[in-house]
């Protein structure tokens, strides 16, 4: 399945590539930092970075943010709410919320590959209330439960 997928490029994502697969089996493409100067995240500290692309995702369908792996091993960079969900409903600019939890500072220069958007189906349950649940296996054991 590949739905095609509208985006909006702002005025400040103007001449930085649209969201890109690396390689023809990827499953995430990566989203560039639409910033007009180097941001210098210390350790521990977070940011917002914008990426100066909004889109219109088909009903059905939500868009997930993710590390990238390369930035997470090298420096410790990540994703503050990883995964990140975008809604099909959501019409805003992507920003991805980025954080250090490396020893020492990152610079993040404009055009830099910031995250990985997957797209992804969804499903919306109905919750039914009930007084008992069916029985399992492993109960409400919760935590470590299952073994290391």
């Amino acid at each position: 399945m590949s739905p095609s997928i509208p985006l909006m490029l702002l005025p400040h994502g103007k001449g930085l590539p649209l969201p890109r697969y690396q390689s023809p089996a990827a499953a995430g493409a990566d989203l560039y930092a639409a910033i007009d100067a180097a941001i210098t995240l210390a350790p521990l500290a977070r940011a917002s970075i914008p990426t100066g692309v909004c889109m219109a995702l088909p009903e059905g369908l939500e868009a997930q943010l993710r590390p990238r792996s390369g930035w997470a091993l090298r420096h410790g960079i990540t994703l503050l709410n990883s995964p990140g969900t975008i809604d099909a409903d959501y019409r805003g600019e992507i920003q991805v919320l980025l954080i250090n939890l490396g020893e020492a500072a990152v610079t993040i220069e404009r055009g830099a590959r910031i995250a990985q958007l997957v797209i992804a189906p969804v499903c919306q349950a109905r919750f039914e209330p009930c007084d008992k649940l069916d029985a399992s296996r492993r109960g409400s054991t919760g935590f470590g439960s299952t073994g290391l």
